[in-house]
């Protein structure tokens, strides 16, 4: 047989279990019911459920996932919330037998508190609200730092240490874009992951993307969710950043929002100068593995494609915008008062 280049959870769809039956899980394991609203997701099947005391999420994982890759994402989700209650993170709801997790035929199923706001996707980008981000990601990584799992080492394709894994699904990208991927892929063979080798590693979220924060619209610098922490792993700290980061490039300016985010990061979670020298390098890797992946995916999944590929302009943006990762890394390095390495 062989084995699928994305890995399984890539490759399958999303669970598509009837919204009865999830019903009937809610009221049988947490006592809960009311009216489920389907929530658009890559891989696992997710509602939003209304009831007279409140909103929820009910999530359904892919049936692909390892009950010990759940149970890691769910432990990491109680170990932040106790040790940084103040960071706004769904909060894991036990089942009336108090489990966290309720394993099914179709996949784990979660109740998790619902958090209110705009997906920053939606909302103007700002020097404050790039700022606000770093210093969320940065308070969420120190949190991180002390949590261990034994499933914590999983491969994930998305994670940027793994970028020279894209190679088998490089022809599924347009013929325009291969060649720049295939410049950036041998530039992290050569430099990158040597580099990256000898760097702070932690459990990290791994996908900071506008579509996984939530804002006041009326206050778009007060970030109200943190949420999808199903690309949690064991990687390298500076990665977490490049991947927020990689979402934040201005073209006109691609420093403009990269400064601030990096420098409120650096105050909520110090960072060494190498980490923040290698930053370019891996923003880059990243925008080549959102590409890569997304158009993978889209040709795979058509109906579903207009999801998957909900970031791809905004990679293309940032990979046409970052010209000169030189410039990059001295102004980062100067944001944060490190000398270079």
């Amino acid at each position: 047989m062989t084995q699928d280049p994305a890995g399984s959870l890539l490759s399958l769809p999303p669970p598509m279990l009837a919204a009865a039956a999830l019903a009937t899980l809610a009221d049988a394991h947490w006592g809960v019911s009311g009216t489920l609203h389907p929530l658009t997701s890559e891989r696992d099947q997710n509602h939003r459920l209304d009831t007279a005391t409140g909103q929820f999420t009910l999530k359904l994982a892919n049936p692909a996932e390892p009950a010990a890759l759940t149970e890691f994402q769910t432990l990491a989700l109680l170990h932040a919330a106790a040790r940084a209650p103040d960071l706004p993170i769904p909060r894991v709801i036990p089942a009336q037998d108090g489990r966290p997790v309720i394993p099914t035929p179709d996949g784990a199923l979660r109740l998790l508190t619902w958090l209110p706001g705009t997906p920053l996707a939606h909302l103007p980008r700002s020097k404050p609200l790039a700022a606000a981000i770093g210093t969320a990601l940065g308070r969420l990584d120190a949190t991180l730092a002390s949590f261990q799992h034994p499933a914590a080492g999983h491969h994930l394709l998305w994670d940027i240490r793994n970028a020279l894994d894209l190679a088998p699904l490089l022809p599924a990208l347009p013929d325009d874009l291969r060649p720049r991927i295939d410049t950036v892929l041998s530039r992290f063979a050569a430099h990158t992951a040597p580099a990256l080798a000898a760097l702070p590693r932690q459990v990290i979220h791994g996908d900071f993307n506008p579509h996984n924060l939530l804002a006041d619209p009326a206050d778009p610098t007060r970030l109200t969710g943190l949420l999808d922490f199903g690309d949690m792993t064991l990687s390298h700290r500076i990665c977490d950043l490049a991947v927020a980061a990689s979402y934040l490039i201005e073209p006109a300016d691609p420093m403009s929002l990269l400064i601030p985010l990096t420098r409120a990061y650096h105050r909520a979670n110090p960072l060494t100068a190498p980490e923040i020298a290698l930053l370019p390098d891996l923003i880059t890797a990243r925008l080549a593995t959102t590409l890569t992946i997304t158009a993978w995916r889209a040709a795979r999944y058509p109906q579903n494609a207009a999801y998957i590929l909900r970031n791809a302009p905004t990679s293309r943006a940032g990979l046409d915008a970052l010209t000169d990762p030189a410039a990059l890394t001295d102004a980062l390095l100067q944001a944060c008062e490190r000398p270079s390495p």
